[in-house]
């Protein structure tokens, strides 16, 4: 590689990331090109990125970034996964394909300018999604409402069944 494709990557790389707010870093050992293939296909799908990277160069893109206190682990075989959204998605497809191939691990990461650990990570992958947890809270936001409305209901329902039934007794005289 040449010196100005090198500085190509180095810049391409700080780009992604000063862009992204979470970036985890992984040992990818172990991994066929077609393994690698679909875990690029089903990140992707996450709305995510997946990209291997020569840690000389990582290491050169790191700096003036939130990844700097992870330069001790840009050791071996490194790749990096990234999103610029809900992290918790991109650690749980991660975690999914690396049940399936035990040689592969989280070295660490920075999640929305926290630095964690590889155990961080994978707890991290436990936790319900941004979208599951919006959902839970609009649920509970709602139910108060939602009691509310039933309760000022059940008196006008009770009104209109003892209407109904004085017109039937009208009727029956």
């Amino acid at each position: 590689m040449k010196r100005v494709e090198k500085e190509s990557v180095v810049e391409k790389l700080n780009k992604t990331f000063r862009e992204n707010e979470s970036v985890l870093l992984i040992n990818f050992t172990g991994i066929n090109v077609s393994d690698a293939t679909d875990l690029r296909r089903k990140i992707c799908e996450a709305g995510s990125n997946y990209q291997v990277v020569k840690n000389r160069l990582a290491l050169r893109a790191i700096e003036d970034t939130s990844l700097e206190t992870l330069k001790a682990h840009f050791q071996g075989p490194t790749a990096i996964a990234y999103t610029g959204g809900d992290p918790v998605v991109l650690a749980k497809v991660l975690q999914e394909f690396m049940s399936h191939h035990p040689e592969m691990a989280f070295k660490a990461g920075v999640v929305e300018g926290r630095t964690i650990s590889a155990s961080d990570v994978g707890s991290l992958a436990q936790m319900p999604s941004r979208t599951e947890l919006l959902t839970k809270l609009s649920f509970l936001l709602n139910a108060p409402l939602t009691g509310l409305a039933a309760a000022l209901q059940s008196p006008l329902r009770g009104l209109a069944s003892v209407l109904k039934q004085l017109e039937e007794k009208k009727k029956e005289r």
